[in-house]
């Protein structure tokens, strides 16, 4: 027996009223764009990290060959190792950077605003811009400050070109791109401390440095945390200004792992290789990632 004309427009109307008052119509476009362009080509390079394949002809299953070749090449524990010297330098200076400036832009009365637009202006200029800016107009021996500095008897060579100081040179244009961010982030943070509390430490004749110690970095130790947590995802994915600036070289000095995967997919043609080291760079993201989450639960229980 065939439904009624009634019926059939009844049964649709109810699955539309059922559909608008779902989260689903507002879930999918978002879900469409995370498929599409973070889980295929995540599971394609998990895929490729077992295959043998040169972009052009028919990839072979190998296995765990290319872990053992990317074990077996020194340049990637030295890669590995100049990502946690990042790691560790961008874990300190520009955090602490960040929450000084923070702190003094909380207390400033006046100009308060222009500094933040200072303090945020590099993080959006183009990193390629920085970086050309910085290895004409600084680190360059014969027109930039270091050259410049030879007029007064310091002799000065182009750190870049070094490789004792190659990676440092290069980690030095990050921290000036990346720190005034933070300080605008603690400092959004630090204005939503309780004034009551700062009010309370000061009439107890707190100094500054006691206020940030005991009273603005215990309220902001979430944003702390989040902070660094992103620093060390970011850090294993450093590649813009080592790239631009210096390839990895010299002598491989400031190669990181992201920029060893270039080079494996995209100077030997080696697409295997390339995605296990970008398996081993998701490795250390996704341990970060972890021990956010844990603190997160720990501090939703408390």
């Amino acid at each position: 027996m065939r439904p009624t004309q009634g019926g059939t427009l009844g049964v649709l109307s109810g699955w539309i009223t059922r559909l608008r008052d779902s989260p689903v119509p507002f879930l999918l476009p978002a879900l469409a764009i995370n498929v599409a362009i973070i889980l295929i080509p995540g599971l394609l390079t998990i895929a490729m990290a077992f295959f043998e394949w040169d972009g052009a002809s028919t990839p072979s299953f190998v296995g765990l060959d290319n872990f053992r070749t990317i074990f077996a090449d020194p340049v990637f524990f030295s890669a590995l190792f100049n990502n946690i010297k990042w790691t560790v330098i961008f874990l300190t200076i520009p955090i602490a950077m960040g929450l000084g400036a923070g702190s003094l832009l909380l207390v400033a009365k006046r100009g308060r605003t222009f500094f933040q637009v200072v303090y945020f202006l590099p993080v959006i200029i183009a990193t390629v811009v920085v970086a050309r800016v910085w290895q004409g107009m600084i680190y360059n021996p014969e027109s930039g400050i270091v050259g410049w500095l030879k007029l007064y008897g310091i002799n000065l060579a182009d750190p870049l070109t070094h490789p004792p100081t190659a990676l440092y040179a290069v980690a030095s244009v990050d921290l000036w791109h990346w720190w005034g961010f933070l300080a605008v982030i603690f400092f959004a943070a630090f204005r939503q401390v309780d004034a009551a509390q700062i009010e309370a430490a000061v009439i107890d004749g707190a100094s500054f440095f006691q206020l940030l110690r005991y009273v603005l970095i215990p309220a902001i130790r979430p944003t702390i945390t989040l902070m660094m947590i992103m620093t060390i995802i970011w850090s294993f994915l450093a590649f813009d200004f080592v790239y631009v600036l210096t390839q990895g070289g010299p002598a491989y000095a400031s190669e990181v792992l992201s920029t060893l995967s270039y080079r494996y997919a995209f100077y030997n043609y080696t697409m295997g290789p390339a995605a296990a080291v970008a398996l081993v760079i998701s490795f250390f993201g996704l341990i970060a990632t972890f021990f956010y989450v844990r603190i997160q639960q720990r501090e939703g229980n408390q």
